[in-house]
């Protein structure tokens, strides 16, 4: 009879928490976005798995970040825009914090399209050009699903994509055969000089997101609408767990980009300049399938993430100027202004890959944007009640926000 009981709460536990799954299946994607491939694969080709400590603590930091914006939507209500809006007041302030707002979320956007773009070229042999014209309205026919009556479709079919990226990229470094002891090794002894520093920073704003960490409280505040203190609770206790299922799996695959590539070219002297000579190189080291996995791998991420992207713009200018827009016009907005610095890029000759990267050092000198105010307003016992941080997260959190602009001023203060 007790067992019976047991098992029964356990099986509700499941239902409900399954139920609730979604806000974490979206923000995951910027583990393992374009961005991320532009990243590790030129750290992992360039310098072996040296900065494979960067991908995990990158991936830690990001959890965490995540944990307290999806808290404070359910805590609060209100999105991490809506809140800096009400907290701050001032034009003066809200107008450049919306436009240094919405450049990172053009930085993010202009990553994932230049990664639909690349996998389109890839896949089917179609011409640049004509890839980022249909690039461009692959992520708003998705969104055709973007009510709020059928937005779990959209959660659902994250799902497809995050499963073809996680099982790609298995596929992928059973074929190359990783060094099980670099691994090892790198993972926990740090390894940087002056000439990886620029990836290690592209690394961080390639898995940090800005867009993701207001995006987040977004998702959870529409979970956690009309519900008791009780039911906050009990989805507090599901955003946590959601966080440490999904987001720690999503660090393993943008490990695995890394892994992947410092395996597969570093011994091989391979000149990997570009997602298209990854492509190129793949084939003949490892097979036909090894690059069409690969190229498969980086369509899903690329559409998946653009959505992510799009919405997060969406959220942003509501959030900040505290109007509704017409989703349509943000969404054509969002997507169509990236179509023209890509095809300037296609038409100049410049690699798709090189734009990628230095739009996720962009977005790390853009982190603290988002995530100054979001630890401020989760430190508020006013403002989060029971929800509040305890003192080791706030620890945490802070020397997070000191390793990022440790990072950045380095980054810097040697480019200037």
């Amino acid at each position: 009879m007790v067992n019976s009981k047991f098992f029964s709460i356990k099986k509700n536990f499941f239902i409900q928490f399954i139920g609730y799954t979604g806000p974490g299946i979206l923000v995951s994607m910027a583990y393992m976005d374009p961005g991320n491939y532009g990243t590790d694969i030129q750290a992992g080709s360039s310098f072996n798995y040296d900065l494979l400590w960067i991908v995990w603590l990158s991936s830690g930091m990001a959890m965490l970040l995540q944990y307290l914006s999806g808290k404070l939507g359910i805590s609060t209500g209100l999105t991490l825009p809506e809140l800096i809006r009400e907290k701050f007041r001032k034009k003066s302030f809200i107008i450049p914090y919306w436009i240094g707002a919405e450049a990172a979320s053009a930085a993010t956007d202009l990553a994932e399209y230049l990664g639909t773009v690349i996998a389109l070229n890839l896949l089917f042999g179609m011409p640049l050009i004509y890839a980022a014209i249909f690039g461009a309205i692959d992520t708003v026919l998705i969104l055709t699903l973007a009510t709020q009556r059928k937005f779990y479709l959209i959660e659902r079919l994250f799902i497809i994509f995050v499963s073809i990226i996680g099982f790609g990229y298995l596929y992928e470094l059973f074929l190359v055969g990783p060094n099980p002891y670099l691994i090892a090794y790198h993972s926990f002894i740090p390894s940087l000089t002056s000439n990886s520093v620029f990836l290690a920073v592209g690394i961080i704003g390639a898995t940090v997101m800005p867009h993701a960490l207001f995006l987040h409280s977004w998702l959870t505040k529409n979970k956690s609408e009309n519900k008791s203190i009780l039911e906050k609770r009990r989805l507090r206790k599901y955003h946590l767990l959601e966080i440490i299922i999904l987001l720690t799996m999503a660090g393993f695959v943008n490990a695995a980009i890394l892994i992947m590539a410092a395996a597969a070219f570093f011994p091989h002297d391979s000149e990997v300049f570009s997602i298209s000579d990854a492509y190129r190189t793949l084939i003949p080291l490892f097979g036909t399938i090894s690059g069409i996995v690969f190229v498969l791998t980086l369509l899903s991420s690329g559409i998946a993430s653009s959505v992510v992207g799009t919405l997060a713009g969406q959220i942003i200018m509501e959030g900040l100027l505290g109007k509704k827009v017409n989703i349509w016009f943000r969404r054509f907005v969002t997507r169509f202004i990236n179509v023209i610095p890509t095809t300037i890029a296609i038409f100049l000759g410049i690699d798709p890959l090189n734009i990628l990267v230095y739009s996720q050092v962009i977005l790390s000198l853009m982190i603290p944007l988002p995530m100054i105010p979001l630890i401020i307003f989760t430190r508020d016992r006013n403002l989060m009640g029971e929800f509040v941080n305890c003192r080791i997260t706030n620890f945490l959190a802070i020397l997070f926000v000191g390793i990022i602009i440790v990072f950045n001023s380095y980054l810097l203060l040697n480019t200037i």
